[in-house]
């Protein structure tokens, strides 16, 4: 099946999307990597606010470079997941709705998923600025020290994405 949805909606069709399914998203994404998890995961620690809300939030696992003058965002595609399962559990259980990335998730990541009714999207690896073409805006809210790894509000415009974890359980990468 094919979804065109906006962010706000993913809570509500989260049990509707299956493994396989095409989901064409727009709305507001934040992109958190590797060094912004770890950040984040620490000021959840030490009880400080954080750069964005966590609940209902869709994180893209993508670290996009400098824009060029006519374009909202310079290359933006996925990266690996995997670099973020350590975090994913907790992320997921303080409300996360949905992940995008690329490749396979661990067992920890997929529980969580289901647990929280939540979804695991893919996106195209090695179509970054393919990709930015369905990016209409970008701002840097938190870490700008870590250049192309700061988190950054973005706004998808009709982004093609796959659900490869649904919140039944169904994987792609077990198919």
């Amino acid at each position: 099946m094919e979804y065109i949805l906006n962010t706000n909606q993913l809570r509500e069709y989260a049990p509707q999307l299956k493994a396989g399914d095409r989901v064409i998203l727009s709305g507001t994404v934040y992109t958190s990597r590797d060094a912004a998890h770890k950040r984040i995961t620490q000021y959840m620690a030490d009880g400080k606010a954080l750069p964005y809300d966590l609940k209902d939030a869709v994180i893209y696992y993508a670290g996009p470079t400098p824009a060029p003058e006519h374009l909202a965002i310079g290359s933006c595609g996925p990266t690996t997941s995997s670099r973020m399962d350590v975090f994913a559990p907790d992320f997921l259980d303080r409300g996360v709705v949905a992940m995008v990335g690329k490749g396979e998730r661990n067992k920890a990541v997929c529980d969580a998923i289901v647990r929280n009714k939540a979804v695991y999207l893919c996106a195209i690896g090695g179509a970054g600025a393919l990709a930015s073409k369905c990016i209409t805006e970008c701002e840097v809210i938190a870490f700008e020290d870590l250049g192309c790894e700061s988190v950054k509000r973005l706004n998808f415009d009709k982004f093609p994405l796959t659900v490869a974890i649904d919140c039944s359980g169904g994987n792609i990468f077990e198919r």
